[in-house]
């Protein structure tokens, strides 16, 4: 298939691209499979419907990006799992092109005024879980999370200065077919964060052939693993480090929660002194 043909297909997916997995994966495995090709053309593609799209067509893409950046990573640790240019080993697929251009599809997803205020919330969440998970540089995903937060508060002031002046600008809400899209993607992409909330990651090496081990409190990763190092263990790392240490108001609260799940036969506490 030449790199023309591909890149109209490419285009056509992104066209009827929704908040279904079956969607989202569709368009994920078509990318990876044409990457060593035409990768630089398909990620260009993105920018560009991401541009010229509707704002629910924005978010559907923002989503993309973060099925896109996780099936990435995953197949940079599957070596052979999927066709790649080999003057680019240490290539991380699509993620390189997402921490390059984070600002501009930031600014695209979310645009100045009004008008990008329901793609705010959603948007900073995805920034944030790319941050806690290293998924890209920290540093970029606060820029771009402190852009958000500069247009948030100038929508605020915006709206206080209309209030005082009882003047309010015509607002050009969405078609109401699109809003009721909108609520049943919204509807399907957090069920999909329910089900992702139980998903454990099973082993650290993909390529031993050990049964499953269960989970345990010991990091599965060394600090000195680097790019190797697992999420999992970074996240433990951040909440251990913003965790304080055991005090007075923690035996309280173990007494408290011992008083009520083992009452003595009189219903009192038990002595567990």
């Amino acid at each position: 298939m030449d790199p023309f043909e591909v890149r109209l297909q490419f285009l056509s997916l992104l066209k009827k691209l929704n908040a279904s997995q079956q969607s989202i994966q569709k368009v994920v495995g078509y990318a990876l499979k044409f990457y060593a090709s035409c990768g630089e053309d398909l990620w260009d593609c993105v920018v560009e419907e991401c541009q010229k799209g509707s704002i629910n067509n924005r978010i559907n893409i923002l989503y993309l990006l973060d099925s896109l950046c996780e099936t990435s990573l995953l197949a940079k640790s599957h070596p052979g799992s999927v066709s790649h240019d080999p003057n680019q080993q240490h290539s991380s697929y699509y993620v390189d092109y997402v921490a390059r251009d984070l600002g501009k599809i930031v600014e695209y997803v979310v645009p100045e005024g009004r008008q990008g205020l329901p793609n705010l919330m959603s948007t900073k969440q995805i920034l944030e879980n790319w941050r806690s998970k290293r998924v890209l540089d920290p540093q970029k995903v606060d820029d771009a999370l402190a852009t958000l937060d500069s247009r948030r508060a100038a929508l605020e002031q915006e709206q206080e200065q209309e209030q005082s002046t009882e003047l309010s600008k015509p607002i050009n809400s969405l078609p109401r077919q699109e809003i009721f899209k909108r609520i049943e993607e919204d509807r399907e992409r957090h069920k999909r964060l329910r089900e992702r909330r139980w998903v454990q990651p099973v082993a650290h090496n993909p390529h031993t052939h050990l049964p499953p081990q269960l989970a345990c409190l010991l990091p599965l990763t060394d600090d000195g693993d680097g790019e190797g190092e697992l999420t999992l263990d970074i996240e433990f790392e951040n909440d251990w480090e913003t965790t304080s240490d055991w005090n007075e108001d923690d035996d309280e609260a173990a007494v408290e929660e011992n008083s009520l799940c083992f009452p003595d036969e009189d219903g009192e506490p038990m002595d567990l002194s």
